[in-house]
């Protein structure tokens, strides 16, 4: 204790904070990378003009109450205030579109990942460009703005992402991790930064209705490793109101939360995976050349350290695992019985382990907001059942875990039997597979491919950027990260492998058939209701 004391007060320690749909989590590491206090700030989007959106006054109030929950463990835990750090990084929800003007002033609100109003945008962009442009990549947002007249493109001088922001906020400078500016133009893997014959089509597309270039809009682009700016002392005083933390610390560029899931699950070499299971769901795959075709349900992005993954990426995950969740906590306390949250999500989740393997004539359609893998603009939380099937709690449960991986199933399906890409491991991480030996279990069937989950899977992102803001300042020279991960921060790390059993990968993928089948029925509740 008196040593990790000593280390908090002298900044040996790394700082990682990541804004995720639904909580914004601090994870302070020690000096061997393992977390050593957390804190938390819960917040949710709102659902603004049809647009889903945050403001940025309730960024700063998160980040903030963030901040001030992991002092407070750090001084339960060890009697120190938290004064200093010796490395930090910002990781957010990737895409979206922030847009500023000279003076620094947004221009339109927030417009976030699950907006997916960008289509007409998204497929005139990919055909010109012969790449996939996904709906919620910042450059559909600001086409589908130049599609619409936005008055306020006049005006633009800087487009970002949302950890491009804060970071921005926090050193004073506009940069990005190669792996979150890849969620906003192509990425040219040759020489780790945005594709140019791309932007020179899009400066010509857009040519007379955007007052700069494509490349003067958007942040400069860092691999992990390089320095990305300091702590500056207005972006202490942003973080920390009271004034305790002292500007300085050295920032990592920030980067998404698809890039801080790889490297909380050591998935950063070739052929190597992992999937992380929130608000929303999403596979990485990092892979060793190009795919045959475009896939408009497969995205290419990067790693952290640039090189090239494909992304399946669904908007809905377990957002109404959640809200059923919810619904069961409010029965009991309406029967007297007390439970938290952690013992109602155990329960439930340890309950679908006894579930029909097909669903059991169930089926369910977690889709709060549209989907783009199986083409719906909009979303309605549908549950359906068979005239002559058994609603039991354990059937019940299966059917909404096995809802939570159904999107992600058939994004999978394109890259192991349309492009035959192989894998050597799949880690999952998230709070969905925090219930253990549940959620991991259901993944491997749906997947038909062992999956593994670590320490670390709790932790998710936020432990994920403070290791890299660590892999910036205690790294050897000439080290890699996927070497940093795997010799260092890795070694000795406990894993728990789930292998695919096959009643389950049976039952699943009779589940899909009559998932697919299903498919017409959300979509006509999307027109009717």
């Amino acid at each position: 204790m008196a040593d990790l004391r000593e280390a908090i007060d002298q900044g040996r320690t790394a700082l990682g904070i990541e804004l995720g749909s639904t909580r914004i989590k601090a994870v302070l590491t020690g000096p061997d990378h393992t977390a050593i206090a957390v804190g938390s700030h819960d917040w949710e989007n709102q659902f603004v003009d049809r647009t889903w959106t945050y403001s940025l006054e309730a960024v700063w109030e998160g980040l903030q109450g963030c901040f001030a929950a992991l002092a407070s463990d750090v001084k339960n835990r060890y009697g120190t205030e938290l004064r200093t750090v010796g490395a930090l990084g910002v990781s957010a929800m990737m895409h979206g579109y922030l847009a500023f003007d000279g003076d620094g002033e947004l221009l339109t609100p927030f417009r976030t990942w699950r907006n997916t109003n960008t289509g007409d945008a998204s497929e005139a962009l990919s055909e010109l460009f012969g790449y996939n442009i996904p709906h919620r990549w910042s450059i559909a947002h600001l086409y589908q703005a130049v599609l619409g007249g936005e008055e306020h493109l006049g005006r633009i001088a800087h487009l970002t992402t949302l950890a491009g922001y804060v970071h921005w906020k926090l050193s004073g400078r506009q940069v990005l991790g190669v792996g979150d500016a890849s969620g906003m133009f192509p990425i040219d893997i040759a020489t780790g930064g945005y594709d140019t014959r791309m932007l020179g089509q899009f400066d010509d597309l857009a040519a007379g209705r955007v007052p700069l270039k494509l490349a003067e809009l958007l942040p400069a682009v860092l691999p992990a490793g390089e320095a990305a700016g300091t702590l500056t002392e207005e972006g202490a005083r942003l973080l920390d109101p009271t004034g305790a933390l002292q500007p300085g610390a050295a920032l990592c560029p920030p980067e998404g939360d698809a890039g801080t899931g790889m490297v909380a699950t050591n998935s950063v070499a070739r052929r190597t995976g992992n999937i992380s299971a929130g608000t929303s769901i999403f596979a990485m795959i990092v892979l060793d050349g190009e795919l045959s075709r475009r896939h408009p349900e497969i995205d290419l992005v990067t790693t952290p350290a640039g090189d090239l993954v494909a992304m399946v990426h669904c908007n809905n995950g377990a957002s109404e695992l959640n809200s059923w969740a919810g619904l069961f906590a409010e029965f009991a306390t309406a029967l007297g019985a007390k439970a938290d949250s952690n013992a109602v999500f155990e329960t439930l989740f340890k309950a679908a382990l006894d579930g029909a393997p097909d669903g059991g004539g169930l089926m369910a359609f977690n889709y709060l907001s549209g989907e783009p893998i199986t083409k719906l603009h909009e979303g309605r939380p549908l549950f359906l059942r068979e005239p002559g099937s058994s609603l039991n709690l354990a059937t019940f449960m299966r059917t909404q875990l096995y809802s939570a991986l159904a999107t992600l199933r058939i994004g999978m399906d394109v890259l192991q039997k349309a492009e035959s890409v192989r894998l050597d491991r799949m880690f999952a991480h998230g709070g969905l597979f925090k219930t253990e030996g549940v959620a991991q279990r259901l993944l491997a069937a749906a997947i038909d491919t062992p999956v593994t989950v670590g320490d670390s899977a709790s932790e998710g992102g936020a432990w994920g950027i403070a290791v890299l803001a660590a892999f910036l300042t205690t790294r050897t020279p000439g080290q890699s990260l996927d070497a940093f991960l795997t010799d260092v921060v890795f070694a000795g790390a406990r894993l728990d492998t789930a292998e695919p059993d096959p009643a389950d990968v049976d039952g699943f993928n009779a589940f899909m058939r009559r998932y697919v089948a299903a498919l017409p029925v959300e979509e006509a509740a999307t027109r009717h209701s």
